[in-house]
């Protein structure tokens, strides 16, 4: 058994995976191109489409499949080692799916329309929260997008970054500043003609995930596009799409590895660089690393769909541990690999250089690394000494 299928729990996980493992080999071989150009991989979505991905995290009741945080986990990280862009862009989307599952933060019918139409047409989301000024929304910035009241809705007027499916969505969520309540709201907009894309992303790694500016000068919404917000506190646990993408980055780069110590053979040696105690020292702490990180996100997961919702809220500092601890490890693991293949690591021929790139961005997806770090010491000073 490999070591992706260690937390395979039952024949219908497994087929599942399988499926989307047949997606991610496809992916990979249009990986570089897409990297190379930071061009939008169109035709991974048509696929991730046609084979039903999109409706994983939609309720059953809304013709979707309705898997559980566990499994998102499972098929993120499978979908990852393929091609990393993809499968964080696709991941904005069926983790906050699945956050409105649990949640309920929109009102039933807007949801419900919204999930037949993932179902029927292949419809997305995302939210568009970042600005250059306010920087991560995680960080409690407060928009300079404003929202004004108008006959019969809201015109909205602003500049979102990081506005990751921006070139492919029909529909997505923005948080605005309401003036006259002095407040903050999210709000539903429909692309149009007072909705611009502006191709401004240019980046290190994820270059396919379509992150562009998105400019909205007066954009119409209509009074109930204006999202209340009332759900319940789910904690979060649907972020931790994030990590498993990036852990299936390391994988990704970790297997290339060992192939690469199974095969070369310098003229110099007898046998293959795996027979090396060097290198099987390296292969050596790639495993305590990967199988740490995926350790804590899958126990992580299985504990978040397990717990009632209303003790949700209190998983946030283990889903941040999570998260921090697989992102990290996911960094080492995949300059460990380049280690052992060594200078032919930076050819653009191979693709480790791009995982190196693309494992980095993890750092700058919520929750951050400080953020993780604040909450876990203040866990700890809040508790009583018992001496």
């Amino acid at each position: 058994m490999g070591i992706l299928d260690q937390y395979i729990r039952n024949d219908e996980e497994k087929a599942r995976v399988d499926r989307v493992e047949e997606l991610a080999e496809r992916f990979a071989e249009r990986a570089a191109r897409h990297d190379r150009e930071g061009s939008f991989p169109f035709e991974n979505f048509a696929d991730l489409r046609e084979a039903g991905y999109l409706k994983l995290t939609v309720p059953k009741a809304y013709g979707g499949d309705e898997i559980s945080l566990y499994e998102l986990v499972q098929v993120q990280e499978r979908l990852g080692r393929g091609d990393g862009s993809t499968a964080l862009a696709v991941g904005w989307h069926v983790g906050q799916v699945l956050h409105l599952r649990t949640s309920r933060k929109w009102p039933e019918a807007l949801f419900a329309e919204f999930c037949r139409s993932v179902v029927e047409d292949g419809a997305m989301i995302n939210t568009f929260a970042s600005e250059a000024a306010s920087g991560s929304p995680s960080r409690g910035g407060k928009p300079e997008t404003t929202a004004v009241r108008a006959d019969g809705g809201w015109r909205i007027t602003g500049r979102k970054t990081f506005s990751t499916l921006s070139p492919i969505l029909d529909r997505f969520v923005v948080s605005a500043y309401l003036p006259e309540e002095d407040q903050v709201a999210e709000f539903l907009v429909r692309r149009s003609e007072q909705t611009a894309i502006v191709e401004t992303w240019d980046t290190l790694g994820m270059r396919g995930t379509g992150s562009h500016d998105v400019v909205l000068s007066g954009a119409w919404t209509e009074a109930d596009m204006r999202i209340a917000g009332q759900g319940e506190d789910d904690g979060g646990g649907w972020l931790l799409h994030i990590p498993a993408c990036y852990v299936g980055i390391a994988i990704a780069a970790r297997d290339f590895a060992l192939d690469f110590a199974r095969t070369y053979r310098p003229n110099h040696l007898a046998e293959p660089i795996a027979t090396l105690p060097a290198v099987r020292q390296m292969i050596g702490e790639i495993e305590v690393e990967l199988r740490t990180a995926r350790s804590l996100l899958y126990a992580a997961a299985d504990r978040w769909d397990r717990e009632p919702m209303a003790n949700r809220p209190s998983l946030k500092t283990e889903l941040g541990l999570a998260k921090y601890v697989a992102t990290n490890s996911a960094i080492r693991i995949v300059d460990l690999a380049m280690r052992i293949v060594g200078g032919a690591s930076l050819s653009r021929k191979l693709p480790l250089e791009r995982y190196y790139r693309d494992v980095r961005a993890g750092l700058h997806n919520p929750p951050m690394d400080s953020t993780v770090l604040q909450m876990l010491a203040a866990g700890a000073l809040s508790e009583r000494s018992n001496r």
